[in-house]
């Protein structure tokens, strides 16, 4: 397995300072077509204590240096060392304050990695997140380097006639020839990840921000030509964003500016830089008529997201890489609260188990395991993982959990106060909340330390004689990839015991062992514990983790008849809903063990009939009916499986089990797929959106009892906003592929919307999910799309992310000529965008999962990959991971 890039090892214990100190950075970049010419000054001085013959050792990619000086005077060749990837520089000063002047020559039309500075469609972008900034310039490229920056941006005016960056604007003005500039001044220390310029002929939505201290901000939101109306309800998440933050935890914006940038080329989601945001344009631009319920959702969190950075990020940020999720765990854990609050918290929290378990369980269980923070890496591109970001919130959400809603505010009080304007680390972060909630947190800290979901085992004995009942729990943690401990954890376990008649029980509650009891919540410290309740007038119903308190696998020796009641009865609709969902997903997952050619029901009737009752019942709130309606995905099936998987026999077993609900309640779908008219004025709102959702999960039943394409085909001609008629499409596009109906309806939906970019990634994802094995015939077809390009990230996740990561049927064809597909894919990205090859790679990580065929065929693949000559060090080190 040759390679050119093999990777070093990085490790959190061998972290140490800089020789040098960095007090400031002085820009100019200056924009040509073809080239562009960057002058750094760096004011620096050396370390009290370094070596007074340490050399300045600088970060490179691909650069190439044309001058460098100290304090004014050209550097001879023997004073530096200078490599496409690094700069080494001896003989500087021993004490006090010197200048180094570095002018360097970079391509930003050829730089298909989308990082450092790189341009696309006419537009000039940056993208520094994690490496990318010594792209630009050699520099101290790591998070704890930080100075104030002041930017000089020059262009010809009419190729840029918006020049942006971080800060406050400061000055602008003509240079001749067709040339202007202007001068932004960032007076926040911040590190070289966070800096950011744009140029390009860019349209603008503004507004402004009044702060509660009675500051006036302006807001600007740019987008491609023609395209700032479809900023208006980014712009508005913004200010909602901006207001939620006051409140909730008193962080108020401190520059004169904020602006956001939509970009088609984007390897992210979007960059939280200082006051000058970059999104991916999936992220803001919006309307009924190209955007789905899910969009705007989606616009409203990412908005919400990189806005909160500006303190949990930029303001604060982390000291090393290995702290990633100091700024992405948390900051997650702020947009969730944001999204609870604005919208449906039952719903919300919901999706963010859901997510969860799709994306963060199966990493956690796999070879890409890794712990909350990791102790090495070898690419840090690689560590953008749900482990860090949703697994981190969920760390985060327990220590607000544990210390209740007062004290976790006065420690993120102390966080702010205590770190603002410095490079923190996770023992930082938590020694606020020690202090300010007078607790212990270091057996806590394990969440960060130790990989691997802990499997809570939950078991219960009701004693009619003496009314008690015993509730025994037990943690453990399995040894896995990431070899990291497995010492007992803090699990917070909310809980409730419920009557017959849904009324909450209270019992005075008893501990023995590792546990302590306090109100409603068990934590749960040793790795066993019993908690007796005493002076029951009979049996209650154990609700147990509610709100899912803690990330873990729960296993529970409920009984059915107690599961149904609960999802009858629990007042705690989390609860109610995960009673119902484990009911479904247990059901499933026998049947798929079940040998191929039973003909069994997938799901008990009394099953089916719960499910029915909520989805029927008018007091519960739609969006919540809707997602009780979402069956469990085939890959949550297959994680539950474990091993041996069978993705057809999946598929057959779930697709069995809608058809025998839509059959069953064919009078209840049909009302309220009626419901949401088509003649219903489109509004983004929760409550709208949550009846759309019922009203689309209604009419995917139909079509599974009913067979019948017409009708479906009818609902998408009628349909009023993309929410409706991207649900009839794919109804159509995945149950009746082959349908004149669906083909019409593919083809209009192309008319419609063939020069809109983003509406043109829908169409590509549907067809490479559509879950037959013949789709692969279809994704190879689309993949010499004359609109299908390697070179645009959103396209590629969305015609080979898709059909790798949710299309479990074409990608696992026995012959493996899904495999071959996407691995030949991958090595071609690679060249282009190794990032994006390795984020799409993670697809093979549950390789050894499958039945025994699929499995060799899956290994075989991964080490051809390997094999390939050149390949780089993103997609090199995912493969080499999924191997070991």
């Amino acid at each position: 397995m040759q390679r050119t890039e093999e990777g070093q090892t990085v490790r959190l214990a061998d972290y140490r300072r800089t020789d040098f100190v960095l007090r400031g950075v002085d820009m100019t970049l200056k924009l040509f077509e073809g080239r562009t010419e960057v002058l750094t000054r760096l004011s620096l001085e050396r370390r009290p204590g370094a070596p007074a013959n340490a050399a300045l050792e600088l970060d490179g990619d691909e650069l190439i240096l044309e001058s460098i000086a100290v304090d004014g005077a050209i550097l001879e060749p023997g004073r530096y060392d200078a490599t496409p990837e690094s700069l080494s520089v001896t003989g500087l000063p021993e004490t006090g304050p010197f200048e180094l002047a570095i002018e360097t020559r970079i391509a930003p039309e050829d730089n298909t990695k989308l990082m450092g500075l790189y341009r696309s469609n006419g537009i000039w972008c940056t993208q520094c997140e994690a490496e990318g900034f010594r792209r630009i310039t050699y520099f101290l490229d790591r998070p704890d380097v930080l100075a104030p920056y002041r930017v000089r941006i020059e262009a010809d005016r009419a190729a840029a006639p918006v020049l942006l960056s971080n800060g406050n604007p400061v000055e602008s003005g003509d240079l001749g020839d067709g040339r202007h500039f202007a001068v932004w001044d960032d007076p926040f220390n911040k590190p070289s990840y966070l800096f950011a310029v744009v140029a390009g002929d860019l349209d603008a939505l503004r507004d402004t921000f009044l702060t509660m201290s009675g500051r006036t901000v302006e807001l600007g939101i740019y987008t491609e030509k023609g395209r700032a109306r479809q900023a208006a309800y980014a712009m508005d998440a913004l200010k909602r964003s901006m207001a939620w933050d006051e409140r909730r935890f008193g962080r108020e914006y401190d520059l004169d500016v904020f602006n956001v940038v939509a970009i088609a080329d984007f390897n992210m989601g979007a960059m939280e830089n200082k006051g000058l945001n970059v999104f991916n344009h999936k992220y803001v631009l919006l309307d009924p008529d190209i955007a789905t319920d899910a969009d705007y959702a989606g616009v409203e969190t990412v908005i919400a997201h990189e806005y909160f950075h500006n303190w949990t990020g930029n303001r604060i940020t982390c000291r090393d890489w290995f702290q990633l999720c100091l700024k992405e765990g948390l900051t997650v854990y702020r947009d969730q609260e944001f999204s609870a609050d604005e919208r449906e918290r039952t719903v919300q929290r919901i999706g963010s188990v859901r997510r969860l378990k799709a994306h963060q369980f199966p990493e956690d269980q796999g070879p890409l395991q890794h712990p909350v923070r990791p102790g090495e890496y070898r690419e840090i591109n690689n560590f953008y993982t749900a482990t860090v970001y949703d697994k981190g919130a969920e760390v985060v959400r327990m220590i607000a959990t544990l210390l209740g809603e007062a004290d976790f505010r006065k420690g993120m009080d102390l966080y702010f106060e205590r770190h603002d304007g410095e490079a923190a680390t996770i023992e930082d972060f938590v020694a606020c909340f020690e202090q300010a909630g007078a607790v212990d947190l270091s057996q806590f800290a394990l969440w960060y330390a130790q990989a691997g979901t802990p499997t809570l085992t939950v078991t219960e004995a009701w004693d009619p004689q003496e009314r008690r009942h015993t509730v025994r729990l037990r943690q453990s943690l399995a040894p896995g990839a990431a070899r990291t401990g497995t010492e007992p954890m803090v699990l917070p376990i909310r809980f409730g015991l419920v009557g017959g008649n849904g009324e909450e029980r209270r019992a005075e509650g008893r501990v023995a062992g590792g546990a302590r009891l306090d109100g409603d919540l068990i934590v749960l410290d040793g790795r066993e514990a019993t908690v007796t309740f005493a002076g029951l007038s009979d049996r209650p119903y154990l609700s147990v983790l509610r709100d899912f308190s803690a990330p873990v696998t729960l296993e529970h020796d409920q009984a059915e008849a107690d599961r149904l009641a609960l999802a009858r009865l629990d007042r705690n609709l989390f609860n109610r809903w995960r009673a119902l969902d484990d009911l479904l997903s247990g059901g499933l997952t026998r049947a798929a063990r079940r040998p191929l050619g039973d003909t069994a029901p997938s799901l008990d009737g009394a099953v089916v009939d719960a499910l029915l009752a909520s989805a029927g019942d008018e007091e519960l709130d739609p969006a919540f009916r809707g997602q009780v309606l979402t069956l469990p995905g085939e890959a949550e099936i297959a994680r539950q499986l474990g091993e041996g998987v069978d993705p057809d026999r999946v598929h057959a077993v779930v697709e069995d089990a809608r058809a025998v609900i839509g059959r069953k309640g064919l009078s209840t779908f049909a009302r309220l797929a009626a419901a949401e008219g088509s003649d219903v004025p489109f509004t983004p709102d929760a409550a709208s959106a949550g009846r759309r959702a019922l009203a689309n999960a209604a009419l995917a039943y139909l079509a599974a009892a009913r067979n019948d394409p017409a009708e479906v085909a009818a609902r998408y001609r009628s349909a009023g906003n993309m929410t409706d008629r991207i649900a009839a499409l794919a109804i159509l596009g995945h149950r009746f592929p082959q349908s004149d109906a669906s083909e019409e309806a593919l083809a209009d939906f192309y008319r419609r919307y063939e020069t809109d970019e983003l509406v043109l990634d829908k169409w590509f994802a549907l067809q490479a999910t559509a879950p037959f094995h013949d789709a692969l015939a279809a994704v190879e077809r689309l993949a010499g799309h004359p609109r299908f390009t390697m070179r645009n990230p959103n396209r590629v996740r969305a015609l080979v992310g898709s059909f790798a990561a949710s299309n479990q049927v074409a990608f696992h064809r026995p012959d493996g000529a899904g495999y071959r597909f996407v691995a030949e894919k991958l090595v071609a990205l690679d060249r282009i965008n190794p990032q994006i090859a390795a984020r799409i790679a993670t697809t093979f990580r549950a390789w050894r999962s499958f039945e025994a065929g699929r499995r060799a065929k899956l290994e075989e693949t991964l080490r051809q990959i390997a094999e390939t000559k050149g390949l780089s060090k993103d997609l090199g080190d995912i493969v080499d991971r999924s191997l070991k």
